[in-house]
């Protein structure tokens, strides 16, 4: 087990991830935690253990597990199991599992500790490191949550090799996007480069890409933890495009992140049709979205721009009132802009035949 790296967050607290060199080692490290600690599993990762640990609660996996249910169940079972304020809460899946289990982390007893343990490439890279905790409410994405950082973030590249090729691809959408937004173009060089052993989930690269992917998160989050700044919102590249996609679609044609590389790909488009971005330097990058086997060119139909609309003007994410979408100016420049929604209209829907 080696450390990545440490993040400090808001008051001063730290999160620490590390990497194992497998599974075993792994398996060692959450051995040393001893019996006042509640285990938090969902039906899929619930399937990798030959035995579950006494104190565990498993929940169904999905989205629509990430809800208010799935948070009482977790309060409920810290209780009836006897978990102190310095008892550990291990989240043990994907990101749902990390939202949820960090949000009632966040609120037992006003504070216990938690550990992450995420299981999907989507939830290494963004879901865990960062301390945002969230369940979705009324059909719209993490509505309700809270700031609390992981004390500890374990990462093993070896249950990568378990996702199906849509929940690999998901957490590629948010690596690409954390490409752009470094403030150096290694990982988008490593991604052009290494693309095929990328694809393949050889350790070596994904080791490497997870890293470097870390190492942008860290750089805005530390700057701005608790998103009062307008740096950390710079991660929201995409997000406010694709939340709204997802919504739409009622969660079930794109996975998050593969909505997050659709989104961002329109934000490209509407920085270079605003001379905000360069427009070879956006053609590159959607390019690279596209070799990487997203629906770049995907329109919502005509009918559906309503309640795209909706989903839209409901985004958790305004400022003074106004929808603010994340554009680049270029490697690692973000900007806010408010954007016409005739504007936003143009990009996603499909033209008439």
């Amino acid at each position: 087990m080696r450390t990545l790296l440490k993040a400090r967050l808001a008051n001063d607290v730290h999160s620490t991830v590390l990497m194992a060199d497998n599974l075993k080692d792994l398996s060692a490290h959450l051995g040393a935690y001893g019996r006042s600690v509640l285990w938090i599993f969902d039906t899929n990762t619930a399937k990798l253990f030959k035995q579950l640990p006494h104190s565990h609660l498993v929940l169904e996996s999905g989205e629509s597990s990430k809800n208010f249910v799935s948070l009482e169940r977790i309060i409920a079972a810290a209780l009836e199991e006897g978990l102190s304020r310095d008892g550990r809460i291990i989240a043990f899946g994907g990101g749902m599992v990390c939202d949820v289990a960090g949000f009632a982390a966040s609120v037992y007893m006003r504070g216990c500790k938690l550990t992450l343990v995420p299981t999907s490439l989507l939830a290494m890279v963004d879901a865990s490191l960062g301390g945002k905790t969230a369940i979705d409410y009324q059909g719209m994405k993490n509505m309700v949550g809270t700031f609390y950082p992981a004390d500890e973030i374990l990462i093993s590249v070896d249950v990568l090799r378990t996702l199906t090729e849509r929940e690999f691809l998901s957490g590629l959408g948010e690596v690409i996007k954390h490409a752009l937004l470094s403030p150096d173009e290694r990982m988008y060089r490593h991604l052009v480069v290494h693309k095929r052993a990328i694809l393949n989930r050889e350790s070596e690269a994904l080791s490497t890409l997870i890293e470097l992917s870390l190492e942008v998160k860290k750089h805005y989050i530390e700057q701005d933890p608790t998103e009062s700044k307008q740096i950390r919102q710079m991660l929201n590249l995409g997000h406010t495009f694709g939340h709204a996609l997802e919504s739409t679609l009622h969660f079930g044609h794109f996975s998050h992140g593969a909505a997050v590389a659709w989104g961002t790909c329109r934000a490209l488009e509407a920085g270079a049709l605003l001379g905000v971005t360069d427009k070879r330097w956006a053609e590159g990058a959607i390019e690279l979205f596209g070799s990487f086997g997203y629906e770049i060119d995907y329109k919502i139909g005509r009918g559906d721009w309503i309640a795209y609309r909706e989903h839209l003007l409901k985004d958790k994410k305004r400022i003074e009132g106004k929808l603010h979408f994340v554009l680049l100016e270029g490697q690692g420049k973000g900007v806010l802009k408010v954007l016409d929604l005739a504007l936003v209209q143009q990009l996603v829907i499909s033209r008439p035949l």
